[in-house]
């Protein structure tokens, strides 16, 4: 592990803790050079899961491409790093628990635009404004008087 002050290798774990149930381990660093503290989060890799995009091409899952887009919809919201990354753990959870090693970009965006209806609906509108392409005002509207009724608990 480098240490991200002075880039030398040798560090050393301070404190190791388990987080998200035992799926995480986060360790505090010390380098061994400039005495820089630092916080490191390891997860075990799963089984390689691959995103089919719309046009058919394959990539793997980026689980930091997920969090950039969430936090972009999410950019100066009241939601913390913490709930961010946790609807992340749970996206990619919920897909490698489903033991399919390809999954549709398209159920990636559902499951991030459910993820961000619960966090932010402001954030919801953003990202789905964008990721369903929203072609006019009306749709847009319909969307807002949607959410409006389902927070004061009236079924459609």
């Amino acid at each position: 592990m480098r240490c991200p002050r002075c880039n030398e290798v040798g560090t050393r774990v301070i404190d190791s803790r388990d987080l998200e149930g035992g799926s995480t381990i986060r360790r505090r660093r010390e380098c061994e050079t400039c005495a820089h503290r630092f916080t490191t989060y390891e997860r075990p890799e799963g089984a390689r899961l691959s995103v089919i995009k719309r046009d058919g091409r394959r990539e793997d899952f980026d689980r930091a491409k997920l969090l950039g887009g969430l936090m972009k919809a999410l950019e100066k919201r009241p939601v913390t790093l913490q709930r961010i990354e946790r609807a992340v753990d749970d996206i990619e959870s919920g897909l490698r628990a489903r033991n399919e090693p390809e999954v549709p970009s398209t159920e990636i965006g559902r499951l991030a635009t459910d993820a961000l209806r619960d966090l932010d609906q402001v954030a919801y509108i953003r990202f789905a404004s964008v990721y369903q392409g929203y072609e006019d005002i009306d749709t847009l509207k319909r969307e807002v008087d949607r959410l409006v009724r389902q927070r004061q608990g009236v079924a459609e």
